[in-house]
């Protein structure tokens, strides 16, 4: 049995499962709403029901306050229908935004390669091409893990029935230990995607920066393929910071890419270089090696930021004291267990971190 729902201001109705959330529904019929989390606790998909019936679910008290819930909101990634429903959204889409439906997959193991001391490059064969835009991310179901976890495509849309996944071992991460420890070629994943709304801004001018840091290498080297595939004209800089020289993976593929491409330049930079004794390159926090080649002046670009949260805001305070600004910026930050995620990367818009 389902039930429709009408999502105001836009007008657009989708059909809802028995059981299904309302976020779940509409990712899969191609109609975004905003969101995070993804289980109800950071409150981005705080929507208002106007009409109809609707099981508030098990959203955290603090996202959803009881004054809240009498109000009538709820959360769309929690909440099911037990009726036709209409609802008000805060909607906000990119333009660029392409907004491909989500679906399921079945994934086989090809190949796990050894990325760096803590970072393993994991390769999947989808059972069907998906669908998807650079810097986007999937939902994969970890044999033994309960819930998903979400990580960043790393490979290009050109290739659309390949998944490459770079996957850092998180300390006591129950996913990424299996991965790191047991998963092999051969084996089985379930995923769902596309999700995320980190891609390139294709229709804004300006030259594009993109900083890196540990495993959220990831969506850049999926958005700088699909850049220079497409034969992008803009020129791009890429910063990949790294602890050493053994964490700063993939480090020749960027090398190459400078050399074959004009518009196209690599930065890397490590922070703990001091055992690097013939280390050549930036010493030093990557938003500092940025603030270096730029001058400390970054207006007319764009800036497009991957990496753990204290990256992310050492490179915006570096940028916005460059003369960049929010709607300048764009960000996927990336949460574990250690960040009180569970495991999880979180997809938000800059204005909602």
């Amino acid at each position: 049995m389902s039930h429709t729902v009408t999502i105001e201001p836009i007008g657009e109705q989708i059909e809802v499962e028995e059981g299904q959330t309302i976020l779940a529904a509409a990712l899969r019929q191609g109609v975004w709403l905003p969101f995070a989390c993804g289980h109800g606790t950071c409150a981005t998909c705080k929507v208002q029901v106007l009409e109809g019936d609707v099981e508030i679910g098990d959203a955290s008290p603090f996202a959803l306050m009881d004054v809240e819930r009498g109000e009538g909101k709820v959360l769309a990634c929690c909440a099911t229908v037990e009726s036709d429903v209409t609802i008000e959204a805060d909607i906000d889409v990119d333009p660029d935004f392409e907004g491909y439906p989500v679906e399921d997959y079945v994934a086989t193991v090809t190949d796990i390669v050894d990325l760096s001391p803590t970072i393993k490059g994991l390769h999947l064969k989808l059972d069907r091409p998906m669908t998807f835009q650079a810097g986007q991310y999937i939902n994969i179901e970890v044999p033994g893990v309960e819930g998903a976890r979400a990580f960043s495509l790393a490979n290009p849309p050109g290739k659309p029935d390949e998944v490459e996944l770079h996957i850092r071992l998180v300390e006591g991460g129950a996913a990424t230990t299996y991965i790191h420890e047991q998963l092999k070629a051969g084996d089985e994943l379930n995923l769902s995607g596309p999700y995320g709304q980190f891609f390139v801004r294709s229709s804004q001018p300006g030259d594009l920066i993109f900083i890196a840091g540990g495993s959220g290498l990831s969506s850049p080297q999926s958005m700088i393929l699909d850049l220079l595939e497409q034969n992008d004209e803009r020129k791009i800089v890429l910063f990949q910071g790294a602890r050493n020289l053994a964490e700063l993976y993939n480090r020749e593929l960027f090398e190459a890419l400078d050399r074959d491409h004009d518009n196209f330049t690599y930065v890397p930079a490590l922070s703990q270089a001091e055992d690097d004794a013939n280390w050549q390159g930036f010493r030093g926090y990557v938003h500092d090696a940025a603030k270096e080649h730029f001058g400390g002046r970054f207006s007319g670009n764009k800036a497009y930021l991957c990496g753990p949260p204290p990256m992310i805001d050492a490179a915006i305070t570096a940028l916005m004291q460059g003369r960049l600004f929010e709607r300048d910026i764009f960000m996927e930050k990336f949460l574990t267990a250690a960040d009180g995620a569970e495991d999880t990367q979180r997809s938000a818009l800059f204005k909602k971190i």
